[in-house]
């Protein structure tokens, strides 16, 4: 069943969601193919999120502007969270401000573009995981991004305005990555998730606890939004956060069995039947969302392994392809 809203056609490009909001969806919605936003009042304009490198930042921001003159010269850009997808372009925006949460500005500072690059540049060297990730990353040109961090940071909440429009953030992370922002706009029941909402592709739970992320959908349904923009997939509505909240559930339930059984994180994601779940992209994640489980059970507190976990969705991706 499509979880997604059916009067905004889920195409490539900007879609226009009325009273001066946009959204820019990237299908399938994939590794990198992330989705955006734009919101304008007046002559003010905020952005949210960029993308994966700066030519298709710059595609997107061309685009906007002929929607939009007054996204020809942006007042503000928020990033939600800190992966590339969602960042690397953020040099494409003029001297627009750039607010993320300090969780968020934290860890860009830590993982520059260069991280990317030089996977992308390596790959070949580097086996099945250097395969997986030349496949699922090559449109993508990290090599020219240009880092630009954020300019402004808050901690829990902030209240924006563009114009006369009021614009909430919401930090609920750590979830998928240290810092997760929801951005809110009440008056036109609108939200932005950044990648606390995956529709119909499999969430990713880098950081975690993955309570926390089950928080963050129910703090996104007490909003009550009509229109909800995800990080990743087709615009929704509460029944795509529904259906994520009940993925997550179901994977630290079944973990947490495997965990009390004495499996290791590995053997739990080979065992963990998707169900549901298997027709939804990326299904190789399950193996960070148990390993991040698995170190929650554990009280390990350490960041993940982030090569040997793209090691091991590796396995489970070519595996896939085989069937």
């Amino acid at each position: 069943m499509s979880l997604g809203l059916g009067k905004f056609a889920y195409t490539k490009g900007l879609h226009d969601l009325g009273n001066g909001a946009y959204a820019w969806l990237a299908p399938d919605g994939s590794w990198g193919w992330s989705n955006a936003g734009l919101i304008v009042d007046g002559a003010c304009s905020l952005l949210v999120d960029t993308l994966f490198d700066m030519p298709m930042t710059d595609t997107m921001l061309a685009a906007m502007r002929d929607a939009e003159p007054a996204a020809r010269a942006l007042d503000m850009v928020v990033n939600t969270h800190a992966n590339g997808d969602h960042c690397n372009g953020n040099a494409c925006c003029g001297e627009a401000e750039i607010i993320a949460s300090r969780a968020c500005a934290e860890q860009l500072a830590a993982e520059p573009p260069e991280m990317l690059a030089a996977m992308q540049k390596n790959a070949p060297n580097m086996g099945l995981m250097g395969k997986f990730f030349a496949e699922v990353f090559a449109p993508f040109d990290f090599a020219g991004v240009v880092q630009k961090l954020p300019t402004r940071t808050f901690e829990t909440e902030l209240s924006l305005t563009v114009g006369d429009k009021r614009v909430a953030l919401y930090n609920v992370g750590p979830a998928h990555t240290a810092g997760d922002t929801l951005v809110h706009v009440p008056a036109d029941k609108l939200l932005y998730t950044g990648d606390i909402l995956f529709i119909e592709g499999t969430p990713i739970v880098w950081a975690g606890p993955i309570g926390n992320w089950i928080a963050a959908c129910d703090r996104i349904l007490a909003l009550d939004a009509d229109i909800i923009v995800p990080g990743h997939g087709p615009i929704t509505d509460n029944r795509g956060v529904r259906a994520v909240r009940d993925y997550l559930r179901y994977v630290h339930s079944e973990a947490r069995k495997r965990y009390d059984a004495g499996l290791d994180a590995a053997e739990a994601a080979r065992d963990i039947a998707l169900g549901d779940y298997d027709s939804w992209g990326d299904a190789e994640r399950i193996a960070v969302n148990v390993a991040t489980a698995y170190r929650e059970f554990a009280g390990d507190t350490s960041a993940p392994d982030t090569l040997q976990l793209f090691g091991l969705m590796a396995e489970i991706y070519f595996d896939r392809k085989k069937r």
